[in-house]
């Protein structure tokens, strides 16, 4: 579950919120000034992400040295045109963004 609290409550409430965290593995984000500055999930998850993000990292710099002879420009119509061509597949009634 996430769970949403305001900076002064997640001081107030640490210890309870980090039982919330280790032994129910909710999430949650706290904000400041009604904005969300960061977020406390468990151990375990944090390590996955973690390693996700490595995996991620090394993925996008394979992507860049692989387009790197593309102009920008021309990199920017293949993608439209490849955004173009699946937004057309996509089933009548599907929202877009």
């Amino acid at each position: 579950m996430i769970t949403e609290t305001s900076a002064v409550n997640f001081r107030r409430n640490l210890s309870e919120i980090l039982k919330q965290v280790q032994y129910r593995h909710d999430w949650v984000v706290i904000n400041k000034d009604g904005k969300p500055v960061a977020a406390l999930v468990d151990a375990r998850l944090f390590e996955r992400i973690r390693r996700m993000q490595g995996r991620f990292d090394v993925l996008c710099r394979r992507m860049e040295a692989g387009f790197a002879a593309v102009p920008q420009e021309e990199g920017l119509t293949e993608i439209e045109s490849a955004v173009a061509w699946e937004r057309k597949k996509a089933p009548a009634g599907v929202k877009r963004k």
